[in-house]
């Protein structure tokens, strides 16, 4: 588990890092951190709308590729200025209007059970987030979609089909990888602003 001051670190390094690169200047080397920050982990960052709390920017990679300052450093900026959903953020809006969140995931591991049905039952809203993979598509949702969205285990799975561009019910069809993980997020209260880690309440269910 990370501290509080794991994730500031961790999120100012986020915002460091988009900085430099939309005043275009060399991002510059990650700070000496404890062991924990060094690991290669698995994260997304996410650029909010701080007046509209609406998304900005999420990308991420849940695989730990890259030791996590500086697989934070690169996912920020990719999410500021790579989704293809938006268009790239401003250096005013990023100073005035956007607030960031890291969240530092746990690897992914494969659900294993005899029935499709059964994956429902493996799934704890509020904990973990999904991956479902085969029939040509991949999926991710962060553990936080489904308490944001309202949505039950077999609805968290049938959208995550549907990011995979699969049909939502693909799930059932026994052709697919359902993995699932965990993860810790910390997010500004404000732009630039204090860093909190957001606590996930969601249903729980089994």
């Amino acid at each position: 588990m990370l501290t509080i001051k794991d994730g500031t670190l961790l999120v100012a390094t986020a915002r460091a890092a988009i900085e430099s690169h939309l005043n275009g200047e060399k991002i510059t080397p990650t700070p000496k951190a404890a062991t924990n920050l060094t690991r290669p982990r698995g994260v997304f960052v996410t650029l909010l709308d701080y007046r509209g709390n609406q998304l900005r920017g999420c990308i991420g990679n849940p695989f730990p590729e890259r030791p996590l300052l500086d697989q934070v450093s690169l996912m920020a900026v990719e999410a500021a200025t790579s989704d293809p959903r938006f268009p790239p953020v401003k250096p005013v809006e990023l100073k005035s209007n956007i607030t960031v969140e890291v969240s530092v995931l746990t690897i992914p591991r494969e659900v294993r059970v005899d029935k499709p049905i059964l994956y429902r039952d493996e799934i704890v809203v509020g904990r973990d987030g999904l991956i479902v993979e085969g029939v040509g598509g991949r999926g991710l949702l962060l553990p936080q979609v489904a308490v944001e969205e309202g949505f039950d285990s077999e609805e968290f799975l049938s959208q995550c089909c549907l990011k995979a561009g699969l049909l939502p019910d693909a799930w059932l069809s026994g052709e697919i990888r359902v993995l699932k993980f965990q993860g810790q997020a910390f997010s500004e209260e404000k732009p630039e602003g204090r860093v909190f880690e957001r606590k996930l309440a969601g249903k729980a269910e089994r």
